[in-house]
C-alpha cells in the first residue's frame, strides 16, 4: 500500500515523540508501507493529471520503535508524483483549510481512498458544522450564536441566563481567540466584538458566541472516532493562568472514562460523520456536549498512548487497509463482471 501524507513540512516536525502524524506515518512504515509527504503548496498539474511535489521515506532494513528515532534516521528524497497512484491519501493538513487544496483532491476523489473526503472536508472544516447534528432541545450541542452583527450578539449576551459565555473566531483552531466573557464586564464586551467582528480592510469576520458549560474551567474532554466509534478519550486540564484545555495552548492530560453521556453522544454523531466521509475526527466535549469537531488533524494519540499504554495508530491503520482492500476487491469484481460482457 502506498500512502501520501497531505501535511505540514517534515522537516517542520519539532517535537517528533508527540506527532500525532508522525506516529501514523511510523505505522505505516513499520508495516511495509510506502510513505510518502507533500504540503498543500506543493500540488499542481501537469497535461492535465494532478500531482504532487513529494518528500518520500526511503525505505530501511530495520525501523526503530522510537518514533523520534525513526524520525532523526529516516532518509528522505524528492520526487513529483501523481496523485491517483497512491492507494490512500490521508489528510493531516493543518486549519486554516485552503479550499484550493480540496479542488486539486477532487480530480482524485474516485480513485484514491481519501482520509477524510474531500466533501465531508468542504462541510466540517469549521465550527458551523455542530449545527448539522439534529438538537432542538440542546441536549449535546450547546445553545450557539453565529453572526457577525454586533447589536445582536449584545442582546443574546444580556438575554442569557448565565453570567457567562464563550467567544470564539469562526476560523480559529488550536484555541486561538478563544476567550471568557462575563456580563459584569459589558463595558468591554463592545470592544471585544469590534476587535473580533472587523477587519482591517474593511470587511468583517463571524464569531462564534456559545453557552458557558459548567465545569468548563476543569477543561474539556478529547475523543477521538474512527469509523464513527470512539477509539479513544483523554481529558484535558487547562494551565494556572489559562480557560483554554488546549496541550498546544498549555494544557496537560489525563485518563479519562467515557460518561454515559459521551457515549449516548458519539452514538448520535458517529453515523453521520460517517456517511459524510469523516472517518477520524476528533471531537472535544463538555458536561456531554459537543463543543468542536475536528476533521483535518486531530491530535491526542501520542498522549492517549502514554496515559492508557495502547497502540491506538494500530487501529487507524487497520482501517485504512480495510478500506483499500475493500476499494480493491469492488474494481476486480468490477472488471471480472465487465470481461464477461464483453466477451458476451
Amino acid at each position: 500500500m502506498n500512502v501520501c501524507f497531505l501535511m505540514y513540512p517534515w522537516e517542520d516536525i519539532k517535537s517528533p515523540e508527540n506527532d500525532t502524524s508522525l506516529t501514523l506515518i511510523h505505522e505505516c512504515v513499520k508495516r511495509g508501507h510506502g510513505v510518502a509527504i507533500c504540503t498543500p503548496s506543493n500540488l499542481t498539474i501537469r497535461n492535465s493529471v494532478t500531482n504532487a511535489f513529494c518528500t518520500i521515506l526511503n525505505r530501511a532494513e530495520k525501523i526503530s520503535s522510537s518514533i523520534k528515532t525513526f524520525y532523526n534516521k529516516t532518509t528522505t528524497r524528492e520526487e513529483m508524483l501523481p496523485l491517483a497512484g497512491f492507494d490512500v491519501i490521508f489528510m493531516r493538513a493543518e486549519p486554516p483549510l485552503d479550499p484550493l487544496m480540496l479542488n486539486f483532491l477532487d480530480s482524485v476523489k474516485d480513485d484514491v481512498f481519501i482520509i477524510n473526503s474531500v466533501q465531508g472536508m468542504r462541510e466540517a472544516n469549521n465550527k458551523l458544522y455542530t449545527a448539522v447534528f439534529e438538537d432542538p432541545n440542546n441536549e449535546i450541542i450547546p445553545v450557539t450564536h453565529v453572526s457577525k452583527n454586533k447589536n445582536y450578539l449584545i442582546k443574546m449576551i444580556e438575554e442569557s441566563n448565565s453570567d457567562k459565555m464563550i467567544l470564539k473566531p469562526l476560523n480559529g483552531f488550536g484555541g486561538s481567540g478563544v476567550i471568557l466573557i462575563e456580563k459584569s464586564a459589558m463595558g468591554n464586551i463592545n470592544s471585544l466584538l469590534d476587535f473580533y467582528i472587523s477587519k482591517g480592510d474593511g470587511g468583517s469576520e463571524y464569531v462564534i458566541l456559545q453557552e458557558y458549560i459548567e465545569g468548563a474551567d476543569q477543561g474539556d474532554v478529547r475523543v477521538l472516532l474512527l469509523n464513527g466509534l470512539p477509539i479513544g478519550a483523554m481529558r484535558r486540564i487547562p494551565g494556572e493562568k489559562d480557560h483554554r484545555s488546549n496541550v498546544s495552548a498549555g494544557g496537560r492530560v489525563a485518563k479519562h472514562k467515557l460518561t454515559k453521556q459521551e457515549k449516548i453522544l458519539c452514538e448520535k454523531i458517529g453515523p453521520k460523520l460517517v456517511k459524510d466521509g469523516l472517518y477520524f475526527v476528533g471531537i472535544d466535549v463538555i458536561g456531554g456536549k459537543l463543543v468542536e469537531v475536528n476533521v483535518m488533524s486531530p491530535g491526542g494519540i501520542t498522549y492517549m498512548n502514554k496515559v492508557y499504554k495502547t497502540r491506538i495508530q494500530e487501529k487507524v491503520v487497520n482501517f485504512m487497509e480495510s478500506k483499500v482492500l475493500e476499494r480493491d476487491a469492488a474494481f476486480l469484481r468490477k472488471s471480472k463482471l465487465k470481461k464477461l460482457v464483453d466477451e458476451a
